[in-house]
Parts: structure tokens; sequence; C-alpha cells
């Protein structure tokens, strides 16, 4: 009765240590990734002020997260992203930082949304983000440091591609399409929901919601179906407003290729981004198989920092989640086997030699070795046993003969190999 009382939440997670290595080995690929590109760390904490997300996303974000009020009588929030946490951050410190401001984290998020595949009420994300630059360059960094961070992990370009847009170019040609200024947020909601949409469905809703006929649903089909920047500037390039939005995002996938991530990159007009607060280039990782859902998103938003109180700074980031990324590295066969592991386990042949036992490990472990030993004394079979179940490497037997010679009996666990080593010697 206790267990099912206290069973784990629907959507959470257990860490034990196997799943805790499983969670860390991607965590370390991904500090040592945006280490390598020269971004700092930083956190937050994980309870915000409600208002703050709702100034960033709107009141719809309520239903998604766990809010209450909290006794201070404060309406409060788990954070459910990090981008507001890092703008509130930053407005209170961004005028004393030099820019561009290179920062990173892996916070845990929280969502009250219905569990699936590669989605749960919580989960760990990698947030980088990019604040004082408004150039192409930042943009196609923080798409390198992502796609980098996957790579790292033995993913490849076979295994994952950055889908990339830019919704500058996508309203400048939605304009030529003939979209009226006053619809364009009602074509961009119907753009980002269309892969999963009927096209009949989707086509009724570009007719009666965006108010396009057969003829410019016709042309907007062909434009989110161009898979190269040729493709869409042999239509649309020599329209004034369309034509610097193209040469922005030709500046961006030039980047990526200079560094040799091209074969990473395609254009994706589909890509939309659903949070309005985007401005401009953005992209999503996804599989290559399309068996999973992004993998991650990202852009650049450049008004967000001052709608909460800090100086107006351009600025582009990425979340990448550890849930649908640890099932593409499943799915790959990317995960490295658990393996419980010591340098050494101590035996002691009788309590006797417990205290020089003691000592021996201590020492050990203060030159930075893996130690360990039965907590109570047991016969020289059973803690062999113990030894051998807990990965370790050597076994050290501590017994009185040995001691009265200031020497101990090293096993090899592997070849099973004796010597007798002076204590002063080991490791």
């Amino acid at each position: 009765m206790a267990s099912q009382e206290f069973a784990r939440l629907p959507g959470f997670r257990d860490f034990p240590p196997e799943e805790f290595a499983r969670r860390a080995h991607i965590q370390r690929a991904w500090r040592r990734v945006a280490r390598r590109y020269g971004f700092e760390e930083y956190d937050g904490p994980p309870l915000e002020s409600l208002g703050l997300y709702v100034e960033k996303s709107g009141e719809e974000i309520v239903g998604q997260l766990y809010n209450f009020v909290d006794k201070g009588d404060r309406a409060v929030a788990l954070r459910p992203e990090m981008t507001p946490s890092l703008a509130r951050i930053l407005a209170e410190r961004s005028r004393g930082l030099s820019k561009p401001i290179r920062w990173f984290s892996m916070p845990q998020l929280f969502r009250y949304e219905r569990a699936q595949r590669g989605r749960l009420r919580e989960h760990f994300q990698w947030n980088v983000d990019i604040v004082g630059e408004a150039g192409v360059a930042a943009d196609a960094e923080v798409a390198a440091i992502a796609i980098d961070g996957l790579r790292e992990l033995g993913l490849t370009a076979d295994d994952f591609a950055a889908r990339v847009s830019d919704r500058r170019l996508l309203t400048a040609l939605l304009g030529v399409i003939g979209v009226d200024d006053d619809r364009l947020g009602v074509a961009f909601a119907v753009i980002d929901k269309i892969d999963r949409l009927p096209e009949d469905k989707a086509d009724r809703l570009f007719a009666d919601d965006v108010g396009l006929d057969d003829l410019q649903i016709g042309a907007l089909r062909r434009m989110l179906d161009a898979s190269d920047l040729d493709d869409v500037a042999e239509i649309f390039g020599q329209d004034e407003a369309v034509a610097p939005e193209l040469q922005r995002l030709r500046e961006y996938v030039a980047v990526l290729e200079a560094m040799g991530l091209g074969d990473f990159v395609q254009l994706d007009l589909r890509i939309v981004r659903g949070l309005a607060y985007y401005t401009g280039i953005v992209f999503e990782l996804f599989d290559r198989k399309g068996e999973l859902r992004a993998i991650c998103g990202g852009g650049r938003y450049d008004r967000l920092l001052e709608r909460v109180g800090g100086e107006p700074l351009p600025a582009v980031g990425f979340g990448l989640g550890d849930v649908v990324l640890g099932e593409l590295l499943a799915d790959r066969g990317l995960i490295p086997a658990y393996e419980r592991s010591l340098d050494y386990f101590i035996v002691s042949v009788s309590e006797d030699e417990r205290a020089a036992a003691l000592r021996l490990a201590h020492d050990l472990r203060d030159r930075g070795h893996v130690v360990a030993y039965a907590l109570r004394i047991q016969g020289v079979g059973k803690q062999l046993k113990v030894a051998a179940r807990e990965g370790a490497k050597a076994v050290l037997i501590v017994g009185p003969d040995e001691l009265q010679r200031g020497v101990v009996v090293e096993r090899d666990m592997t070849s099973g190999e004796q010597q007798e080593i002076p204590i002063g010697d080991v490791g």
C-alpha cells in the first residue's frame, strides 16, 4: 500500500546510478563543447515569479506550468524554460558586462504536459545564448554549438540535421504571396503545425483564416517545399524585401559550411518556432529518420531582455533537452554500458588488521584513487566476491604476516595474478 501511495509521479524520472550515469555522460559532453567555444556556465532558481513566464509567452502558458501561490502570497511557478531567467538575470547586470555575453546552463525544467515518448513533465536542458551581438556570425555560432553537442556524443550527419529558416525571410515571402500584415501571425501558426495537419485541413486554414485563394496557396506550398535557397531565389529573389533576407541566410549557411558543418544544415521554411518572441533566424535539430520529435530548437530573440526591464540587447540561443536526445542515442547504440568500477578493494583478513586497512584506504583516496572495503568484518572469500561484484580492478589483502613485513598482497582481478607490494609503494 505504501509503495502505491508514494509512487513516482507521472512524467517524472528516478535516477539510480545507471540512469544517473547516462545523464552525466550527456551533460559532460554538453559542458565540454560549451567551454571549448568559450562559454561560461550560470544557473538560476528553479522557482520564479509566474509573471516572468506570462510576460514572455502570454497567459496561455499558465496551463502548462506547475504554478501556485506561495506562503508570501506570491504567484510563482517551477521554471518551464531558462531564457526568461537569463533575461531577468541580465536585466540586473548586463550593463556591467563586456559584450557579447556568452553563457550556458543545464537546468532541470518542469511543464505540466501529457507525458509521451520524448516528452516528460521534467527534463534537463542545455541552454546556450549569445547576448549583445546582432550579426549573423552569432546565429551560426549558436547553431554550430548545438550540432557539435550531438557530434560529441557520437552522432553524425547521417543521424540528424539542423533545419533552418528565418522569420524575417518568411515574413517577406508571405508578403509577396499576398498575406496581409494583420494575418501574418495566423499564417505563422498554421505553418508551424503544417506537418501535423492533413493537407486539406491546412489549405482550409490558409483560405479561411489567412485569406488566401487557390493560386496563393499553391505558391505558398511551393515555397514551403523548397529545400535550397537557390530555389527560393529563383521564384522570389528579385523582390526588394526578399533579396536582403535571402542574403542574410546565405551568409549564415556559409559560416557553417566554412566550419565544415554544411552536411548538417538544410533549409526548411516550415520551421518558424511557435514562440512569438523569435525575431530572426531559427532552427531545430531532427533525427534523419523522422522517428522522434525535435531534439533542439532555438533562434534569435532580440526584444526579450527589454521586455523584462533590461537594456535592449540582441540575443540568440537554443534549448536542447536530454529526453529526446537520450532516445536517439539509445536507438543508435551510443549509450555507454554502465559498469561499477573501483581502483582498489581492500580486504582485511581479521579485525586485527582493520586499522591498517583503513589507513591504507584513506591514503589511497587522498591520492585520488577510488577505494572501497567491507564495512563489517567478513570472511576473505566473501570480501573477494564483493570486490568482484563492485568491479574492483585490484584487491589489496591486508593480513597479519604481511603487515609484519610491511607489505600487502595485490591481486589483479582480471588475470588473477598476485604479488606482494610494500605498503608505501601501493598506488
